[in-house]
């Protein structure tokens, strides 16, 4: 019987990365919750023996349920009745078996009724479901808003929604309105004070809310008459038991159809203030948003995993002039560098996730007991990793989950334009993944002042001072010269001082950042396992060098004229 885990053991080596000891021995605080709860690890051993049994639990439930639901997901998508928004059929069976398998609120504590679960293994849950169904992964994954209400609401809160979530409850962050897109300064729905019945009132509309008609919604309002920027945005929680609020649209999208995707009206909606006024947007959703773009890496990585299965097994089977289509040369170069995005993808997301599990941890800990000095400087050094990492992350995979997906019907030819294979729908459902939750522009622009202040480069050159085995020098030896080229390259941009310039080529510095830093992370992987990753290292390498040295050339030889060009073509096609 098909596994989305067992099947892949690709996913459990990042399970044995040295990090993932600190890790459980933060999350388990000396694993003092086994004599608390009977499921609760006893040591480390147990701890990922625990991981992996539920991992096994998860990849059998997206093989065999998720995945056989999905195209029936496609066709029906959820549907609107009288305000409210219903879930496809087979949705709600592909809900029903992951709360009877416990698989609700799993990185909550378990005094919450949740299984304690670093982002890791969370990550990696949801990138089994996306593989199964990315449309499903966004409704189930969207239990990881719980976080920030963990993290900033009051205990009287916690105790009030976090059980609920856990047993299977589903939730929404409801940032996006008509005027506020990306820019969600822009944000205007109301928030009110009732003096009367003590609480805050609703009112306004949000557009392009993922799962808006949640049963628990994370709301950015405007709580402060009068203001018109961030400072003026405050974070609410809305119970959909309350009422106040109605579904006016589901939108119909390109892809991802089983993830309704709607616009709320709020009619002085109810609604508990999360955490202090005014720091809706610079604290509270930045965390949110951060969390969520892990999720959209998962997702991506998923989906990045299923289209290179798609076609692999449609190469194996199609024969042309006599022969699979597998042993074609330019088949073999398409069907490759699929895995080696795929795999090089997943190591920055695992990565990052290890970097989000030690920063959160230790920020866990700060709330019950002053840290020491050597803790301090841990959350300081992984805080400041995991920001770096975050948008590389979101950005880099959801551009190659793209490219995969295209590569996956063309290999399939004139085949993967037909509805009824898969491929088209990878297609349609990856498309998203570098818009929402941040465009990949806006990743350049989270990332960018890590890498003209250096942070990156830092990263890097320590990276390369890690051992690789014998089998690896000569492939650690091109990422060396890669390295020079993109630090010549970055001195280029921040000498020119020219803002424009500096804008325009930010997302050729990004580019090359992410390539190097996976190429390294890869170089890692193979080192420790040869037989999973050293045929990707090999790939990746090369195609990172390939494209290092084009944008390094490009950046080289870039003047004024030529950002003058650019503007003249622009004005050009204006005229």
């Amino acid at each position: 019987m098909a596994n989305y885990y067992s099947d892949h053991p690709e996913i459990a080596y990042h399970l044995s990365h040295p990090l993932m000891q600190r890790i459980v021995e933060l999350k388990e605080r000396n694993f003092a919750d086994k004599d608390k709860f009977d499921y609760a690890p006893v040591d480390l051993g147990d701890a990922i023996e625990n991981y992996k049994q539920i991992l096994d639990l998860t990849g059998d439930i997206a093989a065999n349920i998720i995945a056989p639901n999905s195209e029936s997901v496609d066709l029906e998508g959820p549907h609107l009745e009288n305000g409210r928004m219903i879930y496809a059929s087979k949705t709600v069976e592909n809900m029903e078996a992951m709360r009877q398998a416990g698989l609700s609120g799993v990185s909550m504590p378990r005094r919450y009724g949740g299984l304690n679960l670093p982002s890791t293994v969370f990550s990696m849950l949801s990138e089994l479901v996306s593989a199964a169904d990315a449309s499903f992964q966004n409704i189930w994954s969207l239990q990881s808003c719980i976080e920030t209400l963990y993290e900033f609401g009051s205990e009287e809160q916690r105790q009030k929604y976090i059980p609920r979530v856990c047993q299977g409850e589903t939730m929404s962050m409801d940032l996006t309105e008509p005027d506020a897109g990306s820019d969600l300064q822009r944000v205007m729905l109301k928030a009110t004070f009732d003096e009367k019945e003590n609480c805050w009132r609703l009112n306004g509309v949000k557009r392009f809310i993922t799962n808006g008609d949640s049963d628990i919604h994370l709301v950015l309002a405007r709580s402060e008459e009068g203001t018109k920027d961030g400072r003026g945005l405050s974070m609410f929680i809305y119970d959909k038991r309350q009422g106040g609020v109605d579904v006016r649209h589901i939108e119909h999208k390109l892809g991802i159809h089983g993830s309704p995707t709607c616009e709320l009206t709020y009619k002085n909606a109810k609604a508990e203030l999360c955490g202090s006024t005014r720091l809706g947007l610079i604290k509270y959703v930045m965390a949110l948003m951060n969390c969520a773009r892990l999720g959209i890496g998962a997702q991506s990585t998923g989906l990045s995993q299923e289209a290179y299965n798609e076609a692999l097994a449609y190469a194996k089977e199609r024969a042309q002039f006599g022969q699979k289509i597998q042993e074609f040369p330019a088949v073999y170069d398409m069907l490759s560098r699929m895995k080696a995005k795929l795999d090089a993808g997943r190591t920055l997301l695992y990565q990052t996730s290890r970097y989000v599990d030690v920063y959160k941890a230790l920020e866990d800990i700060q709330r019950e007991r002053q840290l020491t000095l050597e803790e301090k400087q841990e959350l300081k050094k992984f805080s400041r990793l995991a920001d770096a990492f975050t948008p590389l992350c979101k950005g880099m995979t959801s551009e190659y989950a793209n490219q995969n997906a295209f590569d996956c019907v063309s290999v399939h030819g004139g085949s993967g334009f037909i509805m009824e294979y898969k491929c088209q729908r990878l297609m349609r459902d990856a498309r998203i993944f570098n818009i929402y939750e941040g465009t990949s522009q806006l990743q350049v622009v989270a990332a960018i002042r890590y890498i003209t202040n250096g942070t990156y480069l830092t990263i890097i050159k320590e990276m390369l001072a890690q051992e690789v085995s014998p089998e690896l020098q000569s492939l650690k030896a091109r990422v060396e010269k890669m390295v020079t080229l993109y630090e010549e390259s970055v001195n280029l941009v921040k000498e020119a001082g020219n803002q424009e310039m500096h804008d325009f080529l930010a997302r050729r510095l990004y580019d090359m950042t992410g390539e190097i830093v996976m190429s390294l992370l890869l170089l890692e992987d193979a080192t420790r396992a040869p037989e999973l990753f050293q045929k990707s290292a090999n790939v990746y390498v090369r195609m990172a060098e390939e494209n290092v040295i084009g944008k390094a050339a490009y950046v080289k030889n870039f003047t004024q004229d030529a950002l003058d060009n650019f503007r003249a073509t622009e004005k050009s096609a204006e005229e």
